[in-house]
């Protein structure tokens, strides 16, 4: 399992519509073949910022299952409008205890 997590800071003033589209978008991301799970939360010292929070089986799903697909076109329209700034986003693994 991969946790991909994704930094997005979106135009202040725009919070609740950013939420909403997020809101509509879920379950075209969810849906994915290779999602475990998507969780968004908020920043509470910055409420402009969110992180998004998937987890795939692999990296190559989330490339190939949603970014390479017209799913990823979909969401991309949704939430893109809100962005302050282009999102960064990384894959992490789990560090054993």
């Amino acid at each position: 399992m991969v946790l991909e997590v994704a930094l997005i800071d979106v135009i202040p003033g725009r919070e609740e519509e950013f939420a909403a589209a997020y809101a509509e978008g879920h379950k075209t991301l969810h849906g994915t073949p290779g999602c475990r799970s998507v969780r968004m939360t908020r920043g509470v010292e910055s409420p402009s910022r969110f992180v998004l929070l998937v987890e795939w089986d692999t990296v190559a799903a989330h490339e190939e299952n949603f970014r390479a697909t017209d799913r990823y076109v979909t969401w991309r329209d949704l939430i893109g409008p809100f962005f302050a700034a282009p999102p960064v986003v990384e894959h992490f693994t789990d560090v054993p205890a």
